[in-house]
């Protein structure tokens, strides 16, 4: 438990007291960071760096759902025009569709979405003419 501070000591003396004896006892010795740099020294004072800090370790998305599932959809052709099965492409796009549709479904703030479902027969297709082309 924590002690209090005895009536006629300063609030200065008695912290170096704690440190002093702290020091003493070792219980500075191998703490994680010791002898490394500050992380962060040399950047410009943000006064909001704690909600970078928090955005980067919970990794919490900024981007509506309506705009993410955009870049989701981008991001899941480019990678279905490059498989190599038919089989493959049929799942990925079964998959994308499925999320389309969750978030179709739940978007409830932010824009609204305007991301349909994708015609599987349809990029099928297209992938087989992309192939064609090679």
């Amino acid at each position: 438990m924590t002690q209090r501070k005895p009536p006629g000591i300063t609030w200065e003396s008695w912290t170096e007291q704690k440190i002093r004896k702290a020091q003493e006892e070792g219980e500075f010795d191998g703490l994680p960071g010791a002898g490394k740099p500050l992380p962060d020294l040399d950047d410009a004072y943000d006064p909001l760096w704690w909600v970078e800090k928090l955005v980067q370790r919970e990794q919490v998305s900024v981007v509506p759902p309506a705009l993410q599932i955009r870049r989701r959809v981008e991001q899941e052709l480019e990678t279905v025009w490059a498989l190599a099965h038919e089989v493959d492409v049929r799942a990925r796009v079964g998959a994308l569709n499925a999320e389309i549709a969750r978030v179709n479904a739940t978007t409830t703030s932010g824009p609204a979405t305007s991301v349909a479902v994708l015609d599987v027969e349809l990029v099928v297709q297209r992938w087989h003419e992309r192939r064609r082309r090679r």
